[in-house]
């Protein structure tokens, strides 16, 4: 008979189903911030823009400082919440 466990009894697959939902709340918080920013700041003349390092400060802060955040947030949870789980079956027996 075989001993593999199923998907509904597989720890694994708790952690894994976990881990996904962290990555999707960072990809929302990510979209969230970068359309705040560009549509926030950016839907307006661009004779009214004010300018950071060169760039028109919608853009900087959409994407060059949303991109400094979200390496932060992504390496902050990768650290404290994901948990290294091995692919190989295991041998219950």
């Amino acid at each position: 008979m075989n001993n593999r466990n199923t998907n509904n009894d597989d720890h694994r697959f708790k952690i894994a189903n976990r881990e996904a939902l962290i990555g999707v709340g960072l990809v929302i918080f990510n979209f969230v911030w970068w359309f705040a920013f560009a549509y926030g700041m950016g839907g307006k003349d661009p004779s009214e823009y004010t300018y950071i390092l060169g760039l028109p400060a919608w853009f900087f802060y959409s994407c060059v400082l949303g991109f400094i955040v979200m390496v932060i947030l992504v390496t902050i949870v990768v650290k404290k919440w994901f948990t290294e789980i091995p692919f190989d079956e295991e041998d219950e027996s």
